[in-house]
């Protein structure tokens, strides 16, 4: 079995950021960027598979600051090769554009099956892994918690809400959007960071350009504080005179 796991570097939204003069966008020039947490779930997933199975595990990324980086903590993790994809856009890319880029990348590589986040703080429907299904005309399942081996390819679990869960049969090939893994993100040891540190990561050019959106992005806008918590020191008699002071304040209590 080919796994091909497509990682994603996102905004670290921890951080304080800008809007471009446009409104249409993050200042992308100073912000951090790290690996999309579910993608981080992918990888993993890929790698559990490929320890129960024999599976080669390819990791892609597209281009850009931080990905070579990226790539070889992927190789420390387990993945057997790593590439990082460039191409033409000059803009973040979207979900449906990426699903076009990757087209050519998994015919070219006889992948069996593609793993990837179920979204990303960009990408809040989700819709790469269900984009990237529908261009290869493959089977997709998106929401999926654990990944198995079966004699007629693999059997995902997929959640629902309320606790619930189903699990569903694949044929491969099929595009699979991971939300978490059945184990934990492994820990990669310094040691092995470093043994990678020294790998020149390959690139490789989409085979397509990215197709035009469907929808247009309007405008961000940077939510506006209502109000704010008072914290209350002191001992407690102070505590408490404040407290019944507020709900004074407010018309909690009379008098």
């Amino acid at each position: 079995m080919n796994i091909l796991v497509v990682l994603r570097l996102v905004p670290d939204t921890g951080e304080e950021f800008e809007l471009t003069e446009d409104g249409k966008d993050i200042d992308r020039e100073w912000i951090g960027f790290k690996l999309n947490e579910f993608d981080d779930h992918a990888l993993e997933e890929a790698v559990l598979l490929k320890e129960a199975t024999g599976a080669k595990v390819m990791a892609v990324a597209f281009d850009g600051e931080g990905v070579d980086k990226l790539l070889q903590t992927a190789l420390a993790r387990g993945a057997d090769s790593v590439a990082k994809l460039t191409h033409e856009s000059t803009s973040a890319l979207q979900a449906r554009d990426a699903a076009a880029l990757l087209t050519g990348l998994v015919a070219e590589h006889k992948t069996d099956l593609v793993l990837t986040g179920v979204q990303t703080p960009e990408d809040l429907f989700g819709q790469l892994a269900p984009a990237l299904g529908a261009t290869l005309e493959w089977p997709q399942v998106s929401g999926v918690s654990g990944i198995r081996s079966d004699v007629s390819g693999i059997v995902v679990q997929q959640e629902y809400s309320g606790g619930y869960a189903a699990a569903l049969s694949l044929v491969l090939p099929a595009v699979v959007g991971v939300q978490s893994a059945s184990k934990p993100p492994r820990y990669v040891s310094g040691t092995r960071l470093r043994e990678v540190s020294s790998t020149k990561i390959a690139s490789m050019a989409c085979a397509k350009t990215a197709t035009s959106s469907p929808s247009e992005l309007l405008s961000l806008n940077i939510p506006v504080s209502a109000g704010q918590a008072e914290m209350i020191n002191g001992d407690a008699n102070t505590v408490a005179k404040r407290m019944v002071a507020i709900l004074r304040e407010r018309g909690f209590v009379k008098g």
